[in-house]
This record gives C-alpha cells, structure tokens and sequence, in this order.
C-alpha cells in the first residue's frame, strides 16, 4: 500500500531542489550554513522580491482567498457531523455551499508542528516532534501568493506563532498579533486581584495549573462582553482588514488563526448554558496545567459542555466575520476555507484533552470546508483521504497560481473529478504514529518504550466510532499499517 507520490520521497526532491534556494537567500556575506545558526527574522514581511528568483508564479484568476484556521476543534463537533449536537449554524451553512472533506487528517502535530505543513505543503515527518520554526528553505503559501500580486493578511491570536523566531508572519504584507490567550505572559498584575479558586474545584486546582490559570485571568481582568473574548477581536480585526485591503489592486489573501476552541474552555455564559444551566462556578476555567489523573469521572459531561460552548461561540464569531464578507460584496469572488490543526480527547478510553498515547480519530481528523463561489461545487461531499499536506497546492490551484515547485501534497480539487490522491495519511503526535486509509485507522508508538494505549486497529467500515481494538484480529493488516509507518518516519519498528 503507498500514497500517490508518496511524500517522503517528494519532500526529499524538494529539499534537494531548494538546497541551492537556501544560499541565494543568504544575508550578504554570509554562508547558507551559518544562516542557518542565525535566530528567524521577526521584521516586517519578507517582500516578494526576495524570494529567490528561480520560483516562478504564473498569474492569478482574480479570486480571493480567506483561510480560517480555529485550533483545537473536533470534525464530530460541526453541527451536521453530530446531527445537530452541537451548534455551528454558520459553518454548517458554508459547508452547504461548499465542499467537506470527511476524511481529512493532520501530518504532524500539536499546534506549530501542524502550522508548518499547513503553510508550506511540505511534511514534517519524522521530525514532527521538533517545535521548531519555519526554515530559511521553507516557502510559505504568503510568500508564493505575494510574488503573484496578493495583498496578504495575517490575523492571529494563536499566540505560539509569535514565540522567539517562529516566523510565521514570513511573506505577509500586513501582521497583527491579538494578545492574551491562555499563558500569553501579556498581563502582570495586580495578582492580587484575581483568584485561581474561584474558577477552579479544588481537586484540579495544583500549583502548577494556579499559575497557569492566574496569567489567564489577568489577561482577561478587563474583559466587559463578548467583543472582548479573543475570537470575537480576531474575526473583528479580520473585518477591518478586508475594509481597508478589499480596494488594492490585485486579490487577496487574508488568514486568520485564532486559538478558540482551544482551552481554556471559558465561553461567554450565553454560549455555555446553550448545553447546560448550571455549572460548579459561575465561570468555569478549564485548561492545560491540571493533573488528568486528578479528573473525576463526574468531571468529564461538564468539561464536554465547556467545549462544545467553545466551538459554538467559535461559530459564532466567524458567522459575523461572514456577515462582513457580504455585506463588503466579497462573497461572490472570494474562495473560504476553514479548518483545524487536530482535535482533542473529551473522555475517550479515559483521555481528557489531546494526548499522544491514544492518537485516534478524536485528535488526528480534522474538519476541512472549502467554499468556491462557483455554485457548481455547492454542497458536496468528499469521502476520499486529504489530510494537510494538500492545503497549500489546493488553494494556489483555486487561484490559478503556478509554480515550479513541488509539494508533498496533492490538489484536493482533483477528487471532484472521481480521482484518488492518497491511499493512506499518516499523523505523528510526539512518540506515536498513525495511518489512517478509508478502512482502517491505526496507531502505535514509534520511538521510545511506552506503548501509550496502543498498538491499536480500527475497523471503520464496522465501527466508526473507534470502539473496538481489532489488532489482534488482522495481524496483516497491523503489519502493513507497520510498514507504512517505517517508512514515513524513518525508523524501524520491532
């Protein structure tokens, strides 16, 4: 079993083919291998006439693109996935006019590991484990759509992006940086002023996660309505955008990465009682820094309905983001997508938020809408594997731009017309790997001596869900999942 061009082999052709790329690129005077030492530029844009010559672009079709990332957000929790469950209205909507992708997976994550394929099109694997920057032989899509003639957005509260040297506003013309989530260090104090315990039970509330949640709550110690909830300011910054940008000559591109529904899980109390009247506190904060082992079994509804608040404000402030593309009368030559980095646990086999050791389908699947305003591709429904690696080629593919670069990915419109891009998608997540084909989805660790919960086989055509362990039922198949998996990470597998 192999994936059409299967991306190891293309992501080293690629590397070769940008080695040279890297030393044109290098500051004057200075060798490739010494810049490569050098700390990421954190500057303005890197304008497209420093991109190295030998990239070609070929001219655009007028179209603008818009890529709304939300990290963190489960594919069974858009509305139409989980029979109305959950409440996505406006999502659902663009999926009506657009294409879902129902088998789409991630390459490598957690949030920056992910970021790096999303913008890039190339796989991290088997260095998924690095949370590293991009790289000076990295081309970003920004760069690409900037030396066609783009005005390029970059709209973020994600705040990992604008850690030291991440670099991922590289190639965008205008940047802006929403602070304050999670443990943003933006606030300092009065501490004095806000308490961790009264947002906390006490059996979750350690002194690590005390910490984590006081930055959060200074953060937030100004917060007066939901315009002021970092989502609600990131689809507002990204509305101001395309009314100042919605004029300049050419087409755009606006991509805007906001943090929600990541946690800490603190919808505004509309939002929350939409799944249940009463919660332990009046606002409820739940994130990363508690003790999983610390977790009740009573716990977990209650965190499931702060996360499901979460994603239904999430889509809620996108819904008003798309009111602005309509009302600027955008929405007929703009193409939008959304999407997510992975998802996360919320009580399966015992696993609360995302965590490696059980690399399923909760966490490795991710939602994919593309809308075109082409009304021929409205309300269609994809069933063949995609997974990250093919965003990058798709969008420049949409927008009629060429290159003569090659991509570890495919262009995902091509399964429209009946074809096949992948006969499988692997994810790395730390220590494990997954492979996931439209029969079967297995994982298992690939470095190190903690089995996490695996090796584990599922058998999709009998149990979507992911309920039941079949490995020791197909030991041919375990053995070709196995292969696979030595061969995208580059390792050898007992």
């Amino acid at each position: 079993m192999s994936s059409k061009g299967h991306h190891r082999v293309n992501r080293r052709e690629f590397v070769g083919a940008l080695a040279g790329l890297a030393a044109s690129a290098a500051l004057p005077g200075e060798a490739a291998e010494q810049r490569e030492k050098t700390k990421a530029e954190f500057t303005g844009p890197l304008a497209k006439d420093k991109l190295p010559q030998t990239i070609k672009v070929s001219r655009p079709n007028g179209l603008n693109l818009i890529v709304l990332i939300c990290d963190t957000f489960r594919w069974d929790h858009l509305g139409f996935n989980c029979q109305g469950q959950v409440k996505t209205p406006h999502l659902d909507a663009l999926a009506e006019e657009g294409v879902y992708f129902a088998n789409c997976y991630a390459d490598g994550l957690p949030t920056i590991p992910a970021r790096r394929v999303i913008h890039t099109g190339r796989s991290i694997l088997p260095e998924q484990k690095k949370w590293v920057p991009l790289k000076p032989e990295d081309v970003t899509l920004a760069e690409i759509l900037s030396k066609a003639g783009f005005t390029t957005g970059f709209i973020v509260d994600t705040y990992h992006h604008f850690k030291p040297d991440m670099n991922f506003h590289r190639g965008f013309s205008s940047w802006e940086w929403i602070r304050g989530q999670e443990g943003d260090p933006y606030r300092s104090g009065p501490r004095d002023a806000v308490r961790p315990e009264d947002h906390v039970p006490p059996h979750l509330l350690n002194d690590h996660y005390r910490k984590r949640v006081m930055q959060y709550l200074l953060n937030t110690k100004e917060r007066k309505g939901e315009e002021d909830y970092f989502c609600a300011q990131s689809c507002a910054v990204a509305a101001r955008w395309l009314r100042e940008n919605k004029n300049n000559s050419g087409p755009f591109m606006l991509f805007v990465d906001m943090f929600d529904p990541h946690e800490p899980w603190d919808a505004p109390p509309r939002f929350q009682k939409m799944y249940r009247q009463e919660y332990p506190f009046e606002r409820y904060i739940f994130g990363y820094g508690i003790n999983r082992k610390d977790i009740r079994e009573e716990d977990i509804p209650i965190l499931r309905d702060l996360y499901a608040a979460e994603v239904s404000f999430s889509d809620y402030c996108i819904g008003k983001l798309f009111e602005e593309v309509k009302r600027l009368g955008l929405w007929d030559e703009t193409i939008i997508v959304f999407s997510t980095d992975h998802g996360t646990h919320l009580g399966e086999q015992g696993c609360i938020q995302k965590q490696a050791k059980l690399l399923n389908s909760a966490v490795a699947r991710v939602p994919l809408i593309i809308r075109h305003p082409d009304k021929r591709f409205r309300g269609k429904r994809m069933e063949e594997l995609a997974g990250h690696l093919d965003f990058t080629p798709t969008f420049l593919s949409l927008l009629g731009v060429e290159t003569n670069l090659s991509f570890d990915g495919g262009n995902l419109w091509e399964l429209l017309d009946g074809r096949k891009l992948h006969d499988f998608v692997a994810t790395g997540f730390d220590n494990f790997g997954a492979v996931h084909t439209r029969r079967w989805h297995y994982f298992q660790n690939i470095w190190g001596e903690d089995p996490g919960l695996g090796p584990q086989l599922y058998d999709l055509e009998n149990d979507p869900l992911e309920e039941k362990n079949v490995a020791a039922l197909h030991p041919e198949v375990v053995a070709e999942m196995k292969a696979i998996l030595e061969k995208a990470f580059q390792t050898r597998l007992s």
